[in-house]
C-alpha cells in the first residue's frame, strides 16, 4: 500500500501547522504532540462494512482532506455516487467510536461546560475526528481555525491518557519508549500513541488499527464500536 501524494502533502502541512499552533508553557503536558485528524479512523470499509485486514490492499482516496479507505475499487465508485450519505454514515461511526475516549467536559472553543445552559453538546466531525462543542457559534469559530482547536484537543487527550498509557515500548519498533530520548506523542482517532521517535509515525499511519491493537489489546474501547454493518452481499471486487 503506497501513500498517496495528497495524503503525504496533507500530513506534512498539517503537522507543520499544528506544531506552530500548539504552543504551551514550559513543563506543560503534551508539548510537541501532533496528529493528523484527516486519517481514516476505522478498520472497516464504510461502503461494504468489510474488514480492511492489514490494509495492504486498501484503496486510499482523499476527499477534501478526509482520507477514505475502501476494500475495493467497486466501493470507491459506490461511494462517489452518493458521497453525502456515506460521509454521514462515517460521521456517525466516528462519533460512536471516539465518544468514550473524548477527554473534555468543556467546549474546546469557548471553554463552557458541555451540556450546560447551552443545551446538549454538538458532536461535530473535523476531518475524521470528533470535536464536541457547546453551540453553533463555536462551530463557526472551529471552522475558521481547526488546527488551533485540534491542537488543544490533542493536549487534552495526552493529559487524560498519559498516566494510564498501557505500553512501555514503541508499537512500531518494539524499542523502549525512552530508548532514544523523550517519547514522541501522537494522537490518532482520539487515542494517545507513543513512539520511540517521530520516524515511526509514517509507518504507523499505514495501518493504525493493527498498531493500536498492540497497545490497547486489553482495552475494550480500542476497537471502534458500532461500526457499519457488513452489507457486502452480492458485492463483486
Amino acid at each position: 500500500m503506497k501513500l498517496s501524494f495528497a495524503r503525504l502533502c496533507r500530513s506534512l502541512v498539517l503537522s507543520a501547522v499544528l506544531l506552530m499552533a500548539f504552543s504551551v508553557p514550559s513543563g506543560a503536558v503534551a508539548a510537541g504532540v501532533t496528529s493528523d485528524p484527516g486519517l481514516y479512523p476505522l478498520n472497516k470499509c464504510i461502503v461494504s462494512g468489510e474488514d480492511l485486514g492489514d490494509q495492504s490492499d486498501a484503496v486510499i482516496k482523499d476527499y477534501d482532506g478526509r482520507e477514505m479507505r475502501f476494500c475495493c475499487k467497486g466501493c470507491v465508485k459506490d461511494f462517489e455516487k452518493d458521497q453525502a450519505s456515506f460521509l454521514q454514515k462515517l460521521d456517525k461511526a466516528i462519533i460512536q467510536a471516539q465518544l468514550a475516549d473524548y477527554p473534555l467536559e468543556t467546549c474546546v472553543v469557548s471553554g463552557e461546560a458541555l451540556g450546560g445552559e447551552m443545551g446538549d453538546p454538538i458532536d461535530h466531525v473535523v476531518g475524521n475526528r470528533l470535536v464536541r462543542l457547546c453551540c453553533k457559534m463555536c462551530k463557526k469559530e472551529l471552522a475558521a481555525d481547526p488546527a488551533k482547536y485540534i491542537a488543544r484537543l490533542d493536549e487534552a487527550v495526552v493529559a487524560a491518557q498519559l498516566d494510564g498509557y498501557p505500553a512501555s515500548t514503541c508499537p512500531i519498533t518494539g524499542e523502549a519508549l525512552e530508548g532514544m530520548g523523550e517519547p514522541y506523542d501522537y494522537v490518532f482517532a482520539g487515542k494517545l500513541v507513543r513512539f520511540c521517535c517521530d520516524g515511526c509515525v509514517s509507518k504507523f499511519n499505514e495501518n493504525p488499527a493493527q498498531a493500536l491493537a498492540t497497545i490497547y489489546e486489553a482495552t475494550p474501547e480500542a476497537e471502534p464500536h458500532n461500526e457499519p454493518e457488513n452489507n457486502h452481499s452480492g458485492h463483486r471486487h
